[in-house]
């Protein structure tokens, strides 16, 4: 149900917005603002997608929990959708959601009502292909299947057993 009422009242409140801005400054400014607010958000969620990008690496090369840089990603994702759309009140979500402190706020709420069952990094699968260690990892090795032996025979020869002193 929320989902229905965002997708019926934001084109409400868009063409509330325009007729109310396109009144007061005319049609032209109106039409310039919402191209100019378009470009600007898209230069916008290009720097802060870098950013962000830089953030998740990082976040891998410390091996620690990606969560938190893979949302403030979407969230730019979603800025990103927002500012390419035409409106006043889509413009200023998308450009509430590219301030870093606002997306903290909006992360902090999602998390508290969230709950994580299990996270894990790395896999022994990914895709269907088995997993390949890192080239440090590997040890080079032949093996050989040797019969059981029978614990009656005595030590098997490989090490000298305990001193009879």
């Amino acid at each position: 149900m929320p989902l229905f009422l965002a997708f019926l009242m934001v084109p409400i409140i868009e063409i509330a917005l325009f007729i109310q801005v396109g009144g007061a400054i005319g049609l032209l400014p109106t039409l310039a603002i919402v191209v100019i607010t378009a470009i600007l958000g898209t230069w916008l969620v290009r720097t802060q997608g870098m950013m962000a990008l830089g953030q998740l690496r990082g976040s891998f090369e410390r091996l620690s929990d990606p969560t938190e840089p893979l949302a403030h990603g979407a969230m730019i994702l979603f800025a990103g959708a927002l500012l390419l759309t035409p409106g006043f009140f889509t413009d200023a979500v998308g450009f509430l959601l590219l301030v870093p402190a606002v997306r903290s706020r909006a992360f902090a709420y999602l998390r508290n009502r969230m709950t994580v069952a299990s996270f894990q990094m790395g896999g022994s699968h990914s895709y269907g292909a088995p997993h390949r260690p890192a080239q440090d990892d590997v040890i080079d090795g032949d093996f050989e299947e040797v019969a059981p032996r029978n614990p009656r025979q005595g030590p098997s020869g490989w090490v000298d057993g305990p001193d009879k002193g």
